[in-house]
């Protein structure tokens, strides 16, 4: 499996729903194999990551039960694995469901909860060597987006950061093998994100690879006044500004498109170096 070696290029995540109610306009599949065809496409089109979940986060989501999540993900991880060297993230706050991904061949644990919503997710991580994707986030997907306010939005997500990182390597975490995430819309107003993107060089203070997810999100739409599936330019504008304030790691759907301007934005920033595919 390829390794990721952060600092010299943009690492481009693709999104794989599993789920029925996604926002961003994707989702669950017929079966399985409709699923590895789309897992298949997305690492043809150049992902660097395959980000698997089984479980909607949009805002006023509701939890999915546990057999149901294990029930999306795991066949379709069991056999993406067998047939990609790419890494495959787990997009889950479940412990449990983590575990059992782990055991089928992924690699990385995304939790938007930042391993708060289950108190095992940290040990499951460490037992298994994983990268961990700590994300921020005020409340829960069911609340997230009810009046979010803030005293001092950088400094608050900094702190609860920096928080969290701590509560990993004290678990067991290594690391080298934390990544975090801002959390572009997570109990954000569409002001809220814009400064976040706009500000996003503060967090590399924090010292750990930064992920941003900006891909389709409402105040693109907001920005823009279109659906979810028509926010690609939109998405990319967002994308190619954090990656120049200092984002390694592009979470989208549209990978292709992403994956070109990444590559575009590298070269600008490593001054004409050759960047790897």
């Amino acid at each position: 499996m390829k390794d990721l070696v952060f600092g010299s290029r943009t690492y481009i995540m693709g999104v794989l729903n599993l789920t029925p109610d996604s926002f961003s306009g994707d989702g669950i599949y017929m079966d399985d194999s409709g699923a590895l065809e789309a897992a298949e496409r997305i690492v043809k089109e150049g992902a660097d990551i395959i980000d698997i979940g089984g479980e909607s986060t949009r805002p006023g989501a509701k939890p999915v039960p546990l057999k149901e999540e294990i029930e999306r993900v795991i066949p379709v991880i069991k056999k993406l694995a067998k047939k990609i060297e790419i890494p495959i993230s787990i997009d889950t706050r479940k412990s449990e469901v983590a575990l059992c991904a782990l055991d089928n061949g992924a690699s990385i644990v995304n939790d938007i909860s930042g391993l708060e919503f289950d108190e095992r997710m940290a040990d499951v991580a460490a037992k298994y060597n994983a990268r961990v994707v700590i994300m921020h986030i005020k409340g829960t997907p069911e609340t997230m987006q009810q009046n979010p306010v803030y005293g001092n939005l950088l400094e608050e997500i900094f702190e609860k950061l920096s928080v969290l990182v701590k509560y990993a390597e004290e678990r067991g975490i290594k690391r080298e093998n934390i990544i975090i995430d801002p959390g572009i819309g997570f109990g954000k107003t569409f002001e809220h994100n814009l400064e976040i993107l706009s500000n996003l060089s503060r967090f590399k203070a924090l010292g750990r690879p930064i992920l941003v997810g900006p891909s389709r999100k409402s105040f693109i739409g907001k920005i823009l006044g279109v659906e979810p599936k028509e926010r690609i330019f939109g998405t990319i504008a967002a994308a190619v500004l954090a990656i120049k304030n200092g984002a390694d790691i592009i979470r989208v759907h549209d990978v292709k498109e992403m994956k070109q301007a990444a590559r575009v934005i590298d070269a600008i920033i490593h001054s004409g170096e050759a960047i790897s595919v």
